[in-house]
């Protein structure tokens, strides 16, 4: 079935190349919802991706309307520093889509608002509020596919 990763809006190309990296290399679908802070073509989102371009299951979705329509709710988990449950406390299934809000703003309003009990934060202690997208997204794949079957990911790729 496989894990998917959206990007509500985002606005920084190397958090998204990198993002895209991490989706290629756990065979992880991306999903972008429009508008994007940046072309597809920007050199850094390439530079950060590398070479992995080709391996990544994109799908580009021209707003949360159409990205919603492709993906149902139940599938969705979302990430937010204001979530009120740990990433820790819950199993989320594979097939599941992990839903990160842009750098700027997070995850919207109204995603919290209706959704809260499938909002998640990934611990943190002292003073940090939040982390990079990149990083929290790749915490959170990883973590996901652990639970779920860390099989998965093909045997002899390291880091």
């Amino acid at each position: 079935m496989g894990l998917h990763v959206a990007l509500i809006e985002p606005l920084i190309a190397p958090n998204t190349g990198n993002i895209a990296r991490t989706c290629a290399a756990t065979e992880s679908a991306l999903h972008l919802i429009e508008p994007l802070g940046f072309s597809l073509d920007d050199a850094a989102l390439q530079r950060a991706g590398v070479d992995y371009w080709d391996e990544v299951d994109l799908w580009v979705h021209r707003g949360w309307r159409y990205f919603r329509e492709a993906v149902s709710r139940e599938r969705c988990w979302y990430f937010s520093a204001r979530g009120t449950q740990s990433l820790w406390d819950v199993r989320i299934p594979d097939g599941s889509c992990l839903v990160f809000g842009n750098e700027g703003d997070g995850l919207p309003a109204r995603i919290l608002e209706k959704h809260p009990e499938r909002v998640l934060r990934i611990p943190m202690s002292g003073s940090v509020r939040s982390l990079n997208l990149a990083t929290a997204a790749g915490i959170a794949v990883y973590d996901v596919l652990r639970s779920i079957d860390h099989n998965r990911i093909k045997a002899g790729v390291t880091a």
